[in-house]
């Protein structure tokens, strides 16, 4: 008990410092036993559930602007469909940000475990070994160079879906009537044509995603 009192502290503290910060990761490892390793195969299964929840609710927000401006369910009243789409926009903003928190912690748990990846093939004295070393460390670099590149085109679609999003529910706030609804269908092919195309960006992030935690688990 007097060993795990100090050592919950660390991790604390560290969580404390915010986000996955090197001392955060290296409280994951010491404290938890989590190698850099795991840590980042159980992050890439966390984005992973993240973009495909966020591209969920982004068709969602799709959705409700296309029930909206073909008059929507009889029983709503144009509040109540407005109150619809602030909510679903209000949902993908967060889930954007939510995808986007988890890319940068990726990037830093990854760092980390190929800097040290890197300095510990020195360490070494069986060249056969390095050398075998030295080409999972390329495999796996080169698939996580695929993976990022996926999750990072994917995250750039998301902000200009957004701005569309929020132009569309600030216009509707103030003016909600049949005009306006109206006035709004020469924008909603563009906004269904950029959503598709995002929604297609994540599957791909998906699926680079599951390859990524296969070919490290299987290595």
């Amino acid at each position: 008990m007097k060993l795990i009192i100090p050592m919950l502290s660390l991790l604390v503290a560290a969580s404390v410092l915010g986000g996955c910060s090197s001392a955060k990761i290296w409280a994951r490892e010491t404290v938890l036993g989590e190698a850099k390793r795991d840590q980042l195969v159980a992050n890439v299964e966390k984005a992973r559930k993240e973009q495909q929840e966020a591209k969920e609710t982004f068709a969602s927000a799709l959705d409700e602007l296309l029930a909206i401006s073909t008059g929507g369910d009889a029983r709503d009243t144009l509040e109540a469909q407005y109150r619809k789409i602030e909510s679903t926009y209000k949902a993908s903003e967060s889930k954007a940000k939510a995808v986007n928190s988890r890319i940068a912690t990726i990037q830093r748990v990854a760092d980390k475990l190929f800097a040290e990846w890197e300095d510990e093939l020195d360490d070494y004295e069986s060249d056969s070994l390095r050398g075998q070393s030295e080409v999972q460390l390329s495999a796996t670099k080169q698939k996580y160079e695929q993976l990022i590149a996926a999750m990072r085109r994917a995250a750039a679609k998301m902000d200009p879906v957004l701005s569309a999003f929020k132009d569309q529910t600030l216009f509707l706030k103030h003016n909600l009537n049949a005009q306006a609804i109206a006035s709004l269908e020469s924008d909603l092919e563009e906004i269904r044509v950029d959503v598709t195309t995002l929604i297609e960006e994540m599957e791909e992030a998906i699926a680079e995603a599951e390859t990524f935690i296969e070919s490290v688990r299987g290595s």
